[in-house]
């Protein structure tokens, strides 16, 4: 009796939604795209994540709590680089073709605009915010993370531009 009062205790029932039918994969493979790394947006994706964690690790490093403007340049390259790496995971394992609901070309649009307005304000305070008086053993970081973030900033604003071609082609159909 108590055997049988301890298995029904873990079972557990689960009903099916037409929501949760529509996310379900028909095969059990796992689907990713190896070419994915090899078009300019993807290579761009990569050197996204390589120096925005360059950005922010090299900020993370020293006192940057001690001069207000960093936590802004912190706050940017942190919650852009874990979207980006997030991204690259659905372009890579094709996600976004098992959630056709949601617009894909608009989001990429939005995402890599405001990633690249943000983070060229960001490199602007980066920028503005290093100099060999303040802290000076933080200096060549600073600089360094300034340099780096300008660099993410060309790359957020090359994708920008693959995005808004790619957007403007799907909304011409």
């Amino acid at each position: 009796m108590e055997e049988q009062q301890r298995a029904r205790s873990h079972t557990v029932t689960t009903t099916t939604s037409s929501f949760a039918e529509n996310f379900s994969t028909t095969s059990s493979s796992f689907a990713y795209d190896r070419e994915f790394l090899r078009t300019p947006p993807g290579l761009l994706i990569v050197a996204e994540i390589v120096l925005g964690l360059l950005v922010w690790t090299l900020i993370a490093g020293t006192e940057y709590f001690r001069v207000p403007a960093f936590g802004w340049v912190m706050f940017v390259a942190v919650f852009y680089w874990v979207l980006t790496v997030f991204f690259l995971i659905v372009y890579i394992t094709l996600t976004y073709t098992r959630i056709p609901q949601v617009p894909w070309t608009t989001v990429g649009l939005c995402f890599n605009g405001s990633a690249f307005v943000l983070y060229f304000s960001a490199a602007i305070v980066d920028a503005s915010s290093v100099s060999p008086e303040k802290e000076g053993h933080n200096f060549n970081s600073w600089a360094a993370s300034s340099f780096f973030a300008f660099l993410v900033t060309i790359c957020y604003a090359g994708n920008t531009y693959f995005s808004f071609i790619a957007w403007r082609s799907r909304t011409a159909q």
